[in-house]
């Protein structure tokens, strides 16, 4: 009798014990998001305070929309060596041409497609 006693006590109170447990393992998750978040927050206000600089707004310009002062050459490398050929007077090597997709293929495709249109 009181082995049964304990196992019905057992029995009700692992639900309980199972819900405790989740609830902590949704607080670690939670708290490991709210780490993130304010790793986050610290990045974008150390970024935002180097907008404020403006030797950084200088630099930046220079690098992403090509400025410079008055009486500087700007030269641009483009590393695109089938642009290049192009510009150069050479084609670029012409590409194999693409062979057809097999039957089962397009059989397969239009069915889905079909069954999408459901």
């Amino acid at each position: 009798m009181l082995f049964a006693v304990l196992i019905a006590l057992a029995l009700a109170y692992t639900y309980p014990v199972r819900v405790y447990l989740d609830q902590q393992a949704d607080i670690e998750r939670m708290e490991a998001s709210q780490a993130d978040q304010r790793r986050r927050i610290e990045d974008l206000s150390a970024e935002a305070a180097k907008w404020q600089d403006p030797a950084y707004i200088e630099s930046q310009a220079r690098e992403r929309f090509f400025m410079g002062k008055p009486g500087e050459t700007l030269l641009v490398v483009l590393s695109d060596p089938e642009g290049a050929a192009k510009d150069a007077g050479r084609g670029a090597k012409p590409a194999a041409p693409k062979a057809p997709d097999p039957w089962y293929d397009t059989l397969w495709s239009s069915v889905q497609a079909a069954n999408a249109d459901k």
